[in-house]
């Protein structure tokens, strides 16, 4: 698990309450990585935040720690279902 995985697992264990739920899964294709986030339905609000705050936050912080020359990594924070 790369810095940038590890900085996502640790915002997102830092709100969520029942952090043996949540999931990560790990998609790579030719351009990009994408990190989807599996959350219970009851850790979704606090996760993303009031009006997304804290899920753009977490965007935010993944850019700016991907270098130039990398893929860039896609955070996605769905309900499980």
């Amino acid at each position: 698990m790369d810095n940038v995985q590890q900085l996502i697992k640790y915002v997102v264990e830092t709100f969520a309450d029942n952090k043996s739920a949540v999931e990560y899964k790990t998609e790579e294709n030719e351009n990009a990585v994408v990190v989807t986030v599996l959350l219970d339905a009851s850790d979704m609000g606090k996760v993303i935040g009031k009006q997304g705050k804290i899920a753009k936050a977490l965007r935010t912080l993944v850019r700016s720690l991907t270098p130039r020359d990398s893929k860039k990594y896609v955070v996605d924070i769905k309900e499980k279902e």
